[in-house]
């Protein structure tokens, strides 16, 4: 639970007093606005070590093609792990979930995530991201979000932006972050980061990149961060290295043989439209599994021969992709190459974090491209992508992007329990025909009933547990009336 979340919750009085006034006023409402909080019927125990809880009766879809899927099954999880997955599994001991009616599958994975600009949401709809003649004066990404914005965030600004950003992701259903934390003004701004992160308690990457100042300690940070924060590997947190290949007076081999030391996977942004191809040429013989490109926009032949011959890993956020002239997204390189890639949001300043936009995006681009080469009557048109296909960019292939598919990404006897709970009796979905048809092409957030991390309950049925979410949005909205005024930006509600 959050610092500020546990000074906000009421003591036995004020409870007491809540108590009477809401049975008071119960007598008045109609009973479906009378009726128990959802809190209120929280299982006792679950994740709790050897406490034993079955999800009952829903469908299971398990990512794992070993387990297969499930049109009525049930889910035994032991503490923080999944030990069982079957038609039907006797545990007269264990706390019960009931799953009638709801979609049981793993946690959403978002590969690359900017999660300190939460309180920036909305602020660049329309921005793209660098100045370009076509677009004079007009706001844009590298300017005004790192330009202005990012050099006057102060600690308390990073922490609660990483943890507003965390509790909202996991009411969506994303269970793990990669977050590309690139604040690191001081180690004072480090701290914050990690803070939030682990005070939304959902399972998250850190990702140390850069930070602007005379108080950066970026890159030689690293050390201490590993050391003080991910020395274990049995944690809901680990780390991964920032190794961008742009940044001024930093060679990237120095940042990646850094990160090599720690014994720290490396991360980085790998832009066509920013004139990154002969540097990610150059860097062609030290392309390593350990790496994670993000977006690979516009990159030679030989780069992407080299990520599939070596094994590196591919993030594609999409949405943004498309929105902010990165280059067209390269969904249909990745494929030919046989390199199955991960999904990721990237920045919420311009686009929303939920992971149904992500899935969507990708498979109608994709589709968009591949339709139009059949119509053209190109016999060598691609195949379709299916909606099974982006649920395991979604999961499974997130979990190995961040190298974590031994822990999460699938309902996997042995794997830790980051499960969602899917309502697919909703308006929106039923009659449920097709499990991960519903899933991709017509759920959303609402449909995200109970959220799961290594088995403790973090969503019960539509209600965020354990946080003062109004608490939070005033704290966020502080920090974003701050940095506002800080930057010398006018917050233009309706332009």
């Amino acid at each position: 639970m959050c610092d500020l979340c546990r000074s906000a919750r009421p003591n036995r009085r004020s409870f007491l007093k809540l108590a009477t006034a809401s049975a008071a006023s119960a007598a008045v409402l109609p009973a479906f606005l009378s009726s128990p909080t959802a809190a209120q019927t929280l299982p006792e125990g679950v994740g709790a070590q050897g406490r034993r809880t079955l999800i009952r009766g829903g469908h299971v879809m398990s990512m794992d093609p070993q387990v297969g899927d499930f049109e009525r099954g049930d889910v035994l999880l032991e503490g923080s792990r999944i030990v069982e997955i079957a038609p039907r599994i006797e545990a007269s001991d264990a706390a019960v979930i009931e799953a009638e009616g709801r979609i049981v599958m793993p946690g959403f994975i978002d590969t690359h995530h900017h999660q300190f600009e939460t309180a920036l949401r909305s602020f660049l709809p329309n921005g793209i991201m660098y100045a370009t003649p076509d677009r004079d004066g007009a706001p844009n990404y590298l300017d005004d979000i790192l330009g202005k914005f990012a050099p006057v965030y102060r600690p308390e600004d990073v922490y609660i932006s990483e943890l507003f950003g965390g509790i909202s992701q996991l009411d969506a259903g994303v269970t793990t972050v990669h977050d590309v934390s690139q604040i690191h003004h001081s180690p004072a701004h480090s701290d914050a980061a990690i803070r939030g992160l682990r005070e939304a308690g959902r399972r998250g990457v850190f990702g140390y990149f850069e930070g602007q100042g005379a108080d950066a300690q970026y890159p030689q940070d690293a050390r201490r961060i590993r050391d003080a924060y991910f020395s274990s590997d049995d944690q809901l947190l680990t780390m991964v290295m920032g190794g961008e290949a742009y940044l001024p007076h930093v060679d990237p081999l120095d940042l990646w043989t850094l990160g090599q030391e720690l014994d720290l996977p490396i991360a980085l942004h790998v832009v066509g439209s920013l004139g990154m191809r002969e540097t990610m040429d150059r860097l062609i013989p030290h392309f390593t599994d350990r790496h994670l490109f993000i977006h690979m926009t516009g990159m030679s032949d030989a780069a992407w021969e080299r990520t599939r011959e070596v094994g590196a890993h591919l993030s594609l956020s999409v949405p943004i992709e498309m929105q902010m002239r990165h280059g067209m997204p390269p969904i249909q390189k990745a494929l030919d190459m046989g390199i199955a890639p991960s999904l990721s949001v990237d920045v919420e300043c311009t686009m929303t974090a939920d992971f149904f936009t992500q899935m969507r995006s990708a498979m109608t681009l994709q589709r968009a491209f591949a339709n139009q080469a059949a119509l053209d009557g190109d016999a060598t048109a691609p195949t379709l992508l299916t909606a099974r296909d982006v649920l395991e960019f979604a999961t499974i292939n997130g979990a190995k992007d961040l190298w974590l598919d031994h822990k999460v990404g699938s309902l996997t006897p042995g794997k830790e329990a980051d499960i969602l709970l899917l309502d697919a009796e909703a308006l929106n979905v039923a009659p449920l025909n097709n499990a991960p048809g519903a899933v991709v092409t017509l759920m959303e957030r609402s449909n995200v009933e109970t959220v799961l991390v290594a088995g403790q309950i973090k969503k019960w049925k539509g209600e965020m547990v354990g946080f003062d979410v109004p608490a939070l949005r005033d704290q966020i909205t502080r920090s974003r009336d701050y940095l506002f005024e800080a930057a010398g930006v006018e917050r233009a509600l309706f332009d």
